[in-house]
């Protein structure tokens, strides 16, 4: 199964033990550093939100194979059925805003990198429909685990202010948003080093 996703330009087996060192020890630390602000931060979503501030969503991950992602909720109502999020959305609560803004409600997902379903740095895990029909030489892709941050993710930072200045933000998404996401995702594996990720993390901060 996992041969049909090994190209030539996928990572070798030293990058590959390379990257993951690099993310079990970070995001121990991360953990480890971040354990008390992300409990406060959760308590807080569950107050704002009205559920439990904590919340999973099933994405597409290595080698195709889906896993629940974990995020810290911004809206009110049932988060985990959506995939778009435009800006302004009213369900957005008010601490949920300033969350979404500075990305922390991605944090929990460090978790998902010590586990090992996720790295601190490759292309957004996505939701069925997209990174799961690629085809040709753009599923070497899928040999990747998705990542917390990119350069495809640096690059579209306000991607939800973006989408709410289109008349079809559904449509832009699939046709323009996501091709150009996987150029970009394509860039990265083509030419990853350890550096690339380790100056991705400083950009996203």
């Amino acid at each position: 199964m996992k041969n049909e996703f090994f190209f030539d330009n996928s990572l070798n087996n030293y990058q590959r033990l390379i990257k993951r060192v690099f993310d079990l020890f970070f995001s121990f630390t991360g953990l480890l550093i971040l354990f008390v602000p992300l409990v406060v931060m959760i308590i807080l979503a569950s107050f704002s939100t009205g559920h439990f501030g904590l919340f999973r969503q099933e994405r597409v991950g290595q080698y195709g194979k889906t896993f629940r992602i974990l995020k810290i909720r911004t809206m009110k109502g049932n988060q985990q059925e959506d995939y778009i999020t435009l800006a302004g959305d009213k369900r957005i609560t008010g601490f949920g805003r300033f969350l979404r803004k500075y990305k922390l409600d991605e944090l929990p997902q460090l978790w998902n990198v010590f586990a090992g379903e996720m790295s601190l740095v490759g292309p957004r895990p996505d939701v069925r429909g997209f990174a799961d029909e690629l085809r040709g030489r753009e599923r070497v892709l899928l040999s990747l685990k998705p990542g917390i941050t990119g350069p495809a993710s640096i690059h579209y930072k306000d991607e939800e202010e973006l989408l709410a200045r289109q008349k079809d933000p559904v449509s832009f998404n699939k046709n323009v948003i996501w091709p150009n996401k996987v150029q970009l995702n394509m860039q990265y594996l083509e030419n990853w080093s350890l550096w690339k990720d380790i100056s991705c993390i400083i950009k996203t901060f």
